[in-house]
């Protein structure tokens, strides 16, 4: 249980960093939401990989390559949903992004990423 909050904890330091990447580009660079969006899930990402790495799941004597691409594979595919899914609930749904993008977060947080880095990425 102590791994699931070390988790719980590295996601929400990711999660800052890709809220603040993608608020930082729209606001002060004028950047699409969604290309922010993106953006911003490519900083967290790259952030929670080396914090789950050495501290939540203490993988850092593992292989880096092979985690690297199991990493990226899982995080590619949670970048397309998320980014797809913040766009379709911004654009149709008139939420603002920020909103859509946290419950976006929150939802493939619990239901997707967590598990896949348990079993499969840094097991």
């Amino acid at each position: 249980m102590f791994i699931f909050f070390k988790a719980q904890a590295a996601a929400i330091i990711a999660t800052a960093v890709d809220f603040l990447t993608t608020v930082i580009l729209v606001k002060f660079f004028g950047c699409w939401y969604v290309i922010a969006s993106a953006v911003g899930t490519i900083a967290g990402g790259v952030t929670h990989f080396s914090m789950s790495r050495k501290w939540v799941f203490g993988a850092a004597d593992g292989k880096i390559h092979s985690q690297a691409l199991k990493y990226f594979f899982v995080w590619g595919v949670y970048l397309s949903i998320s980014t797809g899914f913040v766009y379709l609930i911004t654009n149709y749904g008139g939420i603002n992004y920020i909103l859509s993008k946290m419950l976006v977060s929150v939802l493939l947080s619990i239901s997707y990423n967590y598990f896949l880095h348990k079993k499969f990425v840094f097991k």
